[in-house]
């Protein structure tokens, strides 16, 4: 089975049946081959297509994914197949793709992110919300409208506000460790590895007041300073053993909520602990 298949079957998705077998399908006089046993050794031997697709952010995860110059080369090369990206593949129509890594958040009045999203889901079998404007928003939650050159563009949103999201990768932006791991575990189909991401689709915990009003405030922080350390812009300082949140430097990333350990404590097991 084919790692594309193997991530569908695994995500749940219906396999397509397979095409009526046509007269000239006879097996090979030369090879003993049919065509479709040629057919199903190509699609099993073929590098994972992937798109990249830029909507509103500041390309700082397409830098960070360029920072992987140890394994880029040959993660480009030899490992994937980059098949549509503005800024990496010189095609105007976007083709079908494996996977689809889409930075940015998306501008509800920007008609022509709409389609081009609406067209991600389509042509994609997996899409990836690459960064954290793309899962939560991010600092684009901040827009108001009036900028010089898009005045009109006021309404920002996650893209799985619009469509069906497979798994997230979030970060402000996300370390080029992590994007390196992440799609060296969908090439080798390392689905342990994948799991926190494919939770993450469409998470909408955005910011260190998520973090306080869903684990401090429910009595569930055990005080580790995760939270603290993982936060890129430094808006969270441990104050007498919890978490205390500088609102003018959160940009609501949602990374101290993703990396909370007791942000995934069961909600059974809460009840269980308050003795609900």
């Amino acid at each position: 089975m084919s790692l594309i298949a193997r991530i569908k079957q695994f995500l749940g998705f219906e396999a397509k049946p397979d095409k009526e077998a046509k007269p000239d399908a006879a097996k090979s006089a030369d090879t003993g081959a049919s065509k479709q046993e040629v057919e199903k050794v190509a699609e099993e031997n073929a590098k994972p297509r992937i798109g990249y697709i830029h909507l509103s952010g500041c390309t700082g995860d397409v830098m960070s994914l360029s920072e992987n110059y140890d394994i880029l080369a040959e993660l480009l090369t030899n490992m994937v197949d980059i098949v549509y990206g503005q800024t990496l593949v010189d095609l105007w129509e976007m083709p079908e793709m494996d996977l689809a890594l889409v930075e940015g958040s998306v501008c509800l009045q920007d008609e022509h992110s709409l389609h081009e999203l609406m067209e991600v889901r389509e042509k994609a079998a997996m899409v990836c919300a690459f960064g954290s404007c793309s899962a939560t928003g991010c600092f684009t939650r901040f827009s108001r409208g009036g900028q010089q050159a898009q005045p009109a563009h006021e309404s920002f949103v996650p893209i799985a506000d619009l469509i069906k999201v497979d798994c997230a990768i979030p970060g402000c932006p996300p370390s080029p460790e992590i994007i390196a791991k992440t799609v060296v575990a969908l090439i080798n189909g390392d689905m342990d590895y994948l799991q926190p991401m494919i939770d993450l689709a469409g998470m909408t915990e955005a910011c260190g007041c998520d973090l306080q009003l869903k684990v401090v405030n429910q009595a569930l922080c055990i005080g580790c300073g995760t939270c603290a350390m993982a936060c890129q812009t430094r808006a969270l300082d441990m104050t007498e053993g919890r978490p205390e949140l500088n609102t003018d430097r959160c940009v609501k990333c949602g990374v101290c909520y993703v990396q909370c350990p007791r942000s995934w404590w069961p909600e059974e097991q809460v009840k269980k602990d308050l003795g609900l």
